[in-house]
């Protein structure tokens, strides 16, 4: 059985906890620790299910931040294990 979500990774924990603040309560979102198929300066990620992909895109280009400090990968679950795909958002 597949099973698929999104998460955004950080380069500082500054940002996943500041980015959460503003996805929080508009969107259901999930921090969760950074997957290990993704390689990332922190070690917190925010979950969030493939249906809200879209809103969050345009949520997250709308923000005064740094754009670079934030990646997207799409995540995929198998009965083999976890495949880690980088989303093409900027």
């Amino acid at each position: 059985m597949e099973k698929e979500f999104h998460v955004i990774t950080f380069e500082s924990t500054h940002y996943a906890i500041m980015i959460e603040k503003k996805l929080k309560g508009k969107y259901n979102v999930q921090t969760i620790p950074t997957p290990r198929e993704i390689t990332a300066s922190c070690g917190l990620s925010i979950m969030f299910q493939n249906q809200e992909l879209d809103e969050i895109i345009q949520e997250l280009i709308n923000l005064e931040v740094d754009k670079n400090m934030f990646d997207i990968y799409k995540i995929v679950k198998t009965d083999k294990g976890k495949k880690a795909e980088q989303i093409n958002w900027r």
